[in-house]
């Protein structure tokens, strides 16, 4: 029985975390919605602590608020606070851009592309999360190439802010201009050449700060929607210990 040992808290407590945080950026769990750890954790198969740290990580992220001994909620949509988390992320992808350029490989160039042809189909179909999906893996091997651990962690936590913004405005029926920026992003890294590369990336990023120029959320109640929490867990039902 050698193969078999406990599996580490802290994997319940990411899987929670991203379950969560995925419900909340797709709108599965509305903006200003009341959540509750104790019906979370039924719907994950877990226990309330791995709920409740997922809650202080979402706090932190911005995507949680939390009054003690009263409620712990969904924020509101707040195009400030969308903007400041583009501008952060933004630069982030430009610093990793300006490394990365010069490490890429065909292969990495060949990525991209793939990413970008899926990207725009899923745009020409209007499957917002198969396009977010796709832009998430074409800017995704610039991160990974570049190296840089904490412009990586400061994408991944302030990205889904904005990430949630761009569902709404789609689904809205916003404008996507992003393919051809792609395109030209791609072909100036495949020409190794840094300063375009970064010029361009910059662009788009503005482009996402332009997407916050819009109404915020209301504050007022909304239902809470938990229908799809845990959907892509693959959770059997099965409890971890406090």
């Amino acid at each position: 029985m050698e193969a078999i040992r406990p599996v580490p808290r802290t994997l319940l407590r990411d899987r929670a975390y991203e379950a969560i945080r995925d419900a909340i950026v797709a709108g599965d769990i509305a903006p200003g919605a009341v959540v509750r750890d104790a019906e979370l954790a039924g719907l994950l198969g877990l226990s309330r602590a791995p709920v409740r740290d997922a809650f202080a990580r979402l706090v932190d992220d911005g995507l949680l608020e939390s009054k003690p001994q009263s409620y712990t909620r969904v924020t509101p949509l707040v195009a400030a606070d969308v903007r400041d988390a583009a501008a952060v992320v933004g630069a982030m992808h430009e610093l990793v851009t300006r490394v990365a350029v010069p490490r890429l490989l065909a292969a990495h160039i060949d990525a991209m592309r793939d990413s970008n042809t899926r990207f725009a189909d899923a745009v020409g179909r209007g499957d917002v999360g198969g396009a977010l999906r796709a832009d998430d893996e074409l800017h995704d091997v610039l991160v990974r190439v570049g190296g840089n651990r904490a412009a990586a962690a400061t994408i991944a936590r302030y990205g889904p802010l904005i990430r949630r913004l761009e569902r709404r405005r789609f689904a809205e029926g916003g404008n996507c201009r992003s393919a051809g920026l792609h395109d030209e992003l791609i072909d100036a890294c495949a020409d190794g050449d840094v300063d375009r590369a970064v010029r361009v990336t910059a662009e788009i990023w503005r482009g996402l700060e332009d997407l916050a120029d819009g109404p915020d959320d209301s504050e007022g109640s909304e239902a809470l929607d938990l229908s799809d929490v845990g959907a892509d867990t693959g959770s059997s039902g099965s409890s971890d210990s406090d």
